[in-house]
This record gives C-alpha cells, sequence and structure tokens, in this order.
C-alpha cells in the first residue's frame, strides 16, 4: 500500500516505523508546509501539503496518515484537504494487542504494544500511544490522543480531542469531556466536563476554556 505522511516532524518519525514493520506498505511522501515547494529524495516526494490534490491524481490507490501530535492542528489539516474518508488508513504496529471484536476508525495510529479490547469502539484520526490499554466497551472519539502507559478501564466515553497524559488512569463508567486535557500521571475518578484541564490523584479540574475551534483566542477561568 502507496501511503503518504502528512507532517514531518518527531512524531512522524513514528509514525514511519510503524508503517514500515507492516509489510506490504510503502512510503511514497511526505508534506509539510516547511517545504515550499517539491523535490524528491531517493524516490520519496518532499512537498508542502497542498500538493496533495496532485499526488491524488498520480496515485489512484494511495492512503493519507496525518502525523501530528497536536489535536486541533490534526483536526484542521483533515479538514482542509476535504478528503473523502475512505483516503485515510488505520496504522496498527504489529505488536499491538487488537481484539478481532475492537472498531478502529481511518487515520487513527496504534503504536507498539498498545492494547485495545473486545467491543472497543475508537474514532478517526486518534493516536493510541505505545503501552496503553483501552478497555472493553471504551468509546474514544475522533481526534483523541492517549498518551504512552495511560490505562483507560471499561465503559469509559472520551469525546472528541481530548488528550490524556502519559501515565495517567480513567476508572470505570467514566465520561471525559471533547476536548478536556488530563494531566501526565494523573487519576480520573469522576467524569470531567468539555474544554478543561484536569491534573492530580484523584483528578480535579484546574482550568477550564472556551475556545473557539481554528481561533487562538480563548478564556481561561482558574
Amino acid at each position: 500500500m502507496n501511503i503518504v505522511v502528512i507532517g514531518h516532524g518527531g512524531h512522524s518519525k513514528v509514525v514511519s516505523d510503524i508503517i514500515r514493520a507492516n509489510k506490504g506498505n510503502q512510503i511514497i511522501g511526505y508534506l509539510d508546509d516547511k517545504y515550499e515547494k517539491i523535490h524528491m529524495i531517493k524516490n520519496i516526494i518532499f512537498a508542502p501539503v497542498s500538493e496533495a490534490v496532485k499526488i491524488n491524481e498520480t496515485f489512484d490507490d494511495v492512503k493519507y496518515v496525518i502525523a501530528i501530535g497536536d489535536n486541533t492542528a490534526r483536526k484542521s489539516v483533515v479538514e482542509k484537504l476535504g478528503f473523502h474518508v475512505k483516503r485515510f488508513e488505520p496504522i496498527i504496529h504489529p505488536s499491538a494487542c487488537i481484539s478481532p471484536s475492537a472498531k478502529i476508525g481511518p487515520g487513527t495510529v496504534v503504536m507498539p504494544q498498545a492494547v485495545i479490547n473486545a467491543d472497543v469502539i475508537i474514532g478517526n484520526h486518534c493516536i493510541i500511544n505505545s503501552c496503553s490499554v483501552v478497555e472493553h466497551d471504551s468509546l474514544i472519539n475522533d481526534y483523541v490522543h492517549i498518551c504512552p502507559n495511560t490505562t483507560i478501564a471499561g465503559t469509559v466515553k472520551i469525546g472528541e480531542g481530548a488528550c490524556l497524559g502519559s501515565g495517567g488512569t480513567i476508572i470505570p463508567n467514566k465520561k471525559i469531556g471533547e476536548w478536556t486535557m488530563i494531566g501526565a500521571g494523573a487519576t480520573v475518578i469522576d467524569d470531567l466536563p468539555p474544554n478543561c484541564l484536569a491534573i492530580g490523584i484523584p483528578a480535579r479540574v484546574r482550568m477550564t476554556k472556551q475556545v473557539n475551534q481554528g481561533e487562538d483566542n480563548e478564556s481561561i477561568n482558574l
């Protein structure tokens, strides 16, 4: 499968390793706006993101993955491209343990030794990072980033764009609001509202924000 990686920074290094770990995959290009024009190195395309349209015209079977760690930026790129969902491919490391009943959406990246158990549903363009665990019947909405060594217990619901810091734990049956951030090592024992920052053991809301997606303006209430 021919794959174009969008984003060419630190996160894309890990994504590229996962792509290469799956036999039959071939990276044919990296798109990033740090490149001002198209150039080729060892038959690999390096170009600005806008060149994705021309690549589509050249390669009928090309798939894309957004290798950008920031959830808001990843969503913005997907919306600007406007590609059909079939143009994106889930990228799963061979060492990940995925239940046959789990569902993983297009564009989602599952990293080494992650565990996704029975009847989990993971949306589009998520990041399930190394050694994280998503237990049975949990629902992970689009653009979520689950950082390394995070444990999500059963029947948890996580809203769009949420980010769960490394080494955190969410106990069963909890709901995490959209675009909420949970600090590294936090233990979540209560539902969390949208657009907040929660830290500590147990996790407590320390900051709330109202954000217009795609804009920089936000109001913070401490």
